[in-house]
């Protein structure tokens, strides 16, 4: 029995009363989805809790629809739902945290890289009183470059964020429900699930894991989609770029005055000296360190775009539940509405730990 931050205690509640809610994004991911579900099955079972588990199909190219249409009609515990179009998977976690109603969420991508049996250790430590639990990444198999440049950008996110960032974490985690809902009461539209994750605080920890290599399929992540990534996520929660270019700017700009300064002396003392390499190199660098002076603004600027429009994260084309296969904007939205209800439903607490005030990530090296 632990004792709160009000110096109140309460029994901790059998695992039997408290639901678990899996949301799994799935791209080109269909061969995976039976394996993924038989294990998050064993799982849940093992732990004795009731569940569900959400797969988001991000409009797959594959038979990823017939393969959930199947899943969902053999078991009541499945959820399907299917976008429009690739909204990618940050948009494809929210609309799966939207319909979810357990009293945590896990989050896992669907190529089975994101191991299901440790939500277990995930468990243990959410019940333990933690709020957030997510997955640390301490090695990687397969390319061991890939692994080194993630590593590197981890440490370099972590450096320039704003917010303590955990090392190594990607968006495999369980969360409370309260952190589910402080997450989707953000008015983000370009969201960056694992950095939100940190920014909104409670108390969090992480677990050591092997990350896989993936099991069916090739990886849609290529190098210039983890650029991007490495970028949204940098641009989303650092001004320091911009900083940066101020500090450089400065730096030069007395660099370049001692330039012209011994260019006029070297005239002056040797007045046939040509000095126009000298210049048209400070020219032509200044001219690049502009250019790349305006893409940094124009990052910000792109942002600050894409918000203003307003634009939804994602559009439902369906959504599949036991034998119901809902197609109709009205038979959506009236689905949404119960599942929304249904989460806001007043829930027990896990254990007294729970009471503690949110903290600040445990942030490990």
């Amino acid at each position: 029995m632990a004792d709160s931050a009000h110096g109140q205690s309460q029994p901790t509640l059998p695992a039997s009363d408290l639901m678990l809610s899996a949301v799994i994004t799935c791209y080109k991911d269909a061969r995976a989805i039976p394996p993924m579900h038989r294990r998050l099955t064993d799982v849940f079972a093992s732990l004795g809790v009731r569940y569900e588990i959400i797969f988001v199909n991000d409009a797959s190219p594959d038979e990823a629809d017939a393969v959930l249409a199947q899943l969902t009609a053999e078991d009541e515990h499945v959820l399907a739902i299917e976008h429009s179009r690739n909204f990618g998977s940050q948009s494809a976690f929210v609309s799966g945290m939207q319909l979810s109603i357990g009293d945590a969420v896990v989050l896992l991508d669907g190529d089975l890289q994101d191991p299901p049996e440790l939500i277990a250790a995930f468990y243990d430590k959410w019940r333990a009183g933690n709020d957030v639990v997510y997955g640390c990444r301490r090695r990687r198999e397969g390319s061991q470059v890939l692994a080194l440049c993630a590593r590197i950008f981890y440490r370099v996110f972590r450096g320039l964020s704003d917010i303590p960032m955990p090392l190594h974490a990607g968006d495999f985690a369980l969360m409370d429900r309260r952190v589910v809902d402080a997450l989707l009461a953000l008015g983000e539209t370009d969201q960056f699930v694992r950095g939100l994750r940190a920014w909104v605080g409670f108390r969090q920890t992480g677990v050591d894991y092997v990350r896989p290599e993936r099991v069916f399929g090739r990886s849609t992540h290529s190098w210039l989609k983890n650029f991007w990534w490495a970028k949204k996520g940098i641009f989303s929660f650092t001004s320091a770029p911009i900083e940066l270019m101020g500090y450089v700017g400065g730096l030069l700009t007395l660099v370049s005055l001692g330039a012209l300064t011994y260019q006029a002396l070297l005239a002056w003392r040797y007045p046939d000296h040509d000095g126009t390499l000298l210049l048209t190199t400070v020219v032509a660098f200044f001219g690049s360190l502009n250019l790349l002076a305006i893409a940094v603004i124009g990052e910000y600027l792109v942002k600050v775009l894409e918000e203003s429009k307003r634009r939804p994260q994602f559009i439902r084309k369906a959504i599949r539940k036991g034998g119901e296969h809902l197609v109709t904007d009205a038979e959506i939205r009236r689905f949404v509405r119960q599942r929304a209800r249904n989460s806001r439903a007043p829930r027990p607490v896990k254990n007294a730990a729970c009471e503690c005030e949110g903290g600040s990530p445990d942030v490990r090296a």
